[in-house]
């Protein structure tokens, strides 16, 4: 979407007061001097208001309208002008300095995918970038996402941009706003949990719609963010407020395995740890050095919940698993088959290339459960 056309003239200089005064001195063929002694101001100060360093206030204004005639409202309309065009400028700068940061955030994507708006103009598009961060300007990014720039500062196999992360969990929880919770209440998660697991062998149109019901009955908002280029993620948790939490998943997944793992693992947070930290899950890593010992407890929360540890061992040691025993296994706890197909194969159980077609292979669209 092209930009709109500007009607006003926005001046790329700005005249002082001062000058003004200046002028107006000059006209009349009066001193500064003799100005300080009309008006009572310090010779000092009308020299800080002729260079430009000292606002004219109300006070000054009015006593300028009483020795040289022109209104008070004239000065105090010259002042405010000169101050909002200093500060244009200042900004038109600043904006300027800023567009390298702007080169790092997927716009075309995020615009695509109809979370903001193009512009073919550099600043209004970063305007507009700053708009959907909920900033004033690139200075609080870091401010507002502080251990991103951490979290991927060296990282030479994988090529991801922090500003693209965080762009990615800025949807996330725009999306989590509008969702509707009841406060968090760590029994009933439990237990929505355990009905969620039910839920695996199903699609995403409709376990989706019922996982976020379940969720938000106990204080989770469930969203389904599709992953920006540069990202590599697969989930995030964090709190938004107090008694709600967010469990964000992207649509990277192609396999049913890695859907439910990544849900429980982000589950497992919420249970286990503290409402203060942000968790990132990636495709190729776990955690991204954020803390490493949380997401092994995530894992091992993941891994218990979707087949009981005691199960599994026990099938395993029954001897080399095959397709109709994995299928009657997956009944036995209740689960999908193509989830203990992904648990066998992480074990090394299984080599990668095998009883794949026992996963359900999922086609997301960008609304996630449709």
């Amino acid at each position: 979407m092209g930009d709109p056309v500007k009607n006003q003239y926005e001046p790329d200089y700005a005249v002082s007061p001062g000058e003004v005064l200046s002028a107006e001195l000059e006209i009349r063929g009066m001193s500064q001097l003799e100005l300080s002694h009309r008006t009572g101001l310090t010779p000092k100060h009308i020299n800080s208001v002729l260079k430009g360093k000292s606002a004219i206030s109300p006070e000054t204004a009015i006593k300028l309208e009483r020795t040289i005639g022109m209104p008070a409202d004239y000065w105090l309309n010259l002042e405010s002008n000169y101050q909002a065009i200093r500060a244009r400028i200042s900004e038109a700068e600043k904006l300027e300095r800023d567009l390298d940061w702007l080169k790092r955030v997927p716009v075309n994507q995020m615009a695509k995918l109809g979370w903001i708006t193009k512009h073919n103009d550099k600043k209004a598009q970063l305007i507009e970038v700053l708009r959907f961060f909920g900033i004033a300007s690139v200075d609080q990014w870091e401010e507002v996402w502080p251990n991103l720039s951490v979290a991927y500062r060296q990282n030479e196999k994988f090529e991801i941009f922090p500003e693209a992360v965080s762009a990615w969990l800025r949807q996330g929880e725009l999306q989590a706003a509008a969702v509707e919770c009841q406060p968090y209440d760590k029994n009933r998660f439990r237990k929505a949990l355990d009905e969620i697991r039910a839920l695996t062998d199903l699609p995403p149109d409709e376990f989706a719609p019922r996982m976020r019901e379940l969720c938000a009955s106990a204080g989770v908002a469930v969203v389904f963010v599709p992953a920006l280029p540069k990202t590599a993620v697969s989930g995030a948790t964090r709190w938004i407020k107090p008694d709600k939490a967010v469990i964000q998943l992207s649509l990277r997944y192609r396999t049913n395995d890695h859907l439910w793992f990544t849900f429980f693992h982000e589950a497992g947070h919420i249970v286990r740890h503290g409402k203060k930290d942000l968790f990132i899950e990636q495709n190729n890593k776990s955690g991204n050095g954020l803390d490493e010992a949380k997401e092994a407890e995530a894992n091992s929360f993941a891994q218990q919940t979707l087949i009981p540890e005691a199960e599994l061992k026990k099938f395993i040691a029954a001897g080399s698993p095959n397709r109709t025993s994995i299928k009657q296994f997956a009944q036995h706890v209740g689960i999908a088959p193509g989830i203990v197909v992904g648990q066998l194969q992480y074990r090394r159980i299984l080599q990668f290339s095998m009883f794949n077609d026992l996963k359900q292979y999922y086609k997301w669209s960008h609304e996630a459960g449709g």
